[in-house]
């Protein structure tokens, strides 16, 4: 029998929690029954919406009447005490009594809450944000996506490393090819950092993954490579345009396919193929950002999402535990 995963829930992080956040639990859970769930928040809220579709023996409650708002900046977030549900599921992950902590409450209060409560993975500098981005072959880990504003080559290295573990945890068959996020492929472009780093990459020996250099902003989703490493600044900027363009598409696409008799028609001869294209572009699938260099792992599930989009931050949470990301980090930081 497989082991238990203990998944620490910030049960009142996001719109529409915590109905949102237990719907999500119980669609999880159909398929993932050798999870055990730890849910912080307001015991009664959350009982109402269980209605007995998860036995009794898969889950706790840990009653706090305490949250932490969206509106809270980091410091008033950590100022508000230690009996918001965050902190309590941050806390709880950090004492051992759970395997992962996810929450799709306030960003900045996640980061900074996660870390005043863990600590580091000995020899990583800082952590950093990443997330999973579809491409032409499959799937690509992106990573800092804003955690990290400034970083030295030392940091960009560790996150090669840590964006290629994770990697190999959520795809155990597929090799991980890294590269530096760059404004061009040519050795001498770039500033000095990411060409520093990018000469001792070259030079570095790792049996995690392959370094391919550098890709361009418009190489992002032809699938070459699938860990993509940059600053948090360039990163960020990267991510909210790749977002912005899929959503301008599926726009554009919708209305032209319903603006008029012919759109219709067309679209009603297409469902098929407009089926599989609104899936592959469904935010919901790449729900999940993993906030990666601590001693525990963290996830950020996106606040307005459904309760689809947060069961699949719960699947991306069962194959990081189950894909021994920490372990992995630890082994490959110290190659």
């Amino acid at each position: 029998m497989s082991k238990i995963i203990k998944i620490a829930v910030d049960a009142m992080g996001g719109d529409g929690s915590p109905k949102k956040i237990i719907d999500g639990i119980i669609h999880h859970f159909q398929k993932n029954k050798n999870t055990y769930y730890q849910m912080f928040g307001n015991k009664d809220k959350i009982l109402n919406h269980i209605n007995n579709d998860i036995p009794k023996s898969s889950y706790e409650i840990i009653h706090t009447t305490d949250i932490v708002k969206g509106t809270d900046s980091p410091l008033e977030a950590a100022k508000r005490g230690k009996n918001t549900s965050m902190w309590l599921a941050v806390q709880n992950v950090k004492e051992k009594k759970s395997d992962i902590v996810i929450s799709a409450g306030n960003t900045g209060a996640l980061l900074v809450i996660s870390k005043l409560n863990l600590k580091m993975i000995e020899n990583i500098d800082k952590p950093a944000l990443s997330a999973l981005w579809p491409n032409k072959k499959g799937m690509s880990v992106v990573l800092d996506l804003g955690a990290n504003i400034e970083c030295s080559p030392k940091n960009l290295i560790d996150f090669s490393i840590m964006g290629s573990s994770l990697f190999k945890s959520l795809y155990p068959n597929d090799n991980a090819k890294v590269a530096l996020l760059n404004i061009g492929s040519e050795e001498f472009k770039g500033n000095e950092i990411i060409k520093e780093t990018y000469q001792q990459l070259n030079l570095k020996k790792n049996s995690d993954f392959e370094f391919k250099g550098y890709i361009e902003g418009n190489q992002l989703m032809n699938g070459d490579v699938n860990v993509i490493v940059a600053d948090g600044f360039t990163g960020n900027v990267a991510l909210k345009t790749a977002e912005g363009t899929a959503n301008f598409i599926t726009g554009e696409l919708k209305k032209t396919m319903t603006g008029n008799l012919l759109g219709k028609i067309s679209s009603l001869l297409n469902i098929y193929n407009l089926k599989k294209f609104k899936a592959r572009l469904d935010p919901r699938l790449y729900n999940g950002a993993i906030f990666i260099g601590l001693d525990s792992p963290v996830i950020k599930s996106h606040g307005g999402t459904d309760y689809i989009g947060f069961s699949n931050s719960l699947s991306v949470c069962t194959k990081i535990i189950s894909g021994d990301l920490i372990q992995k980090i630890t082994k490959n930081i110290n190659q």
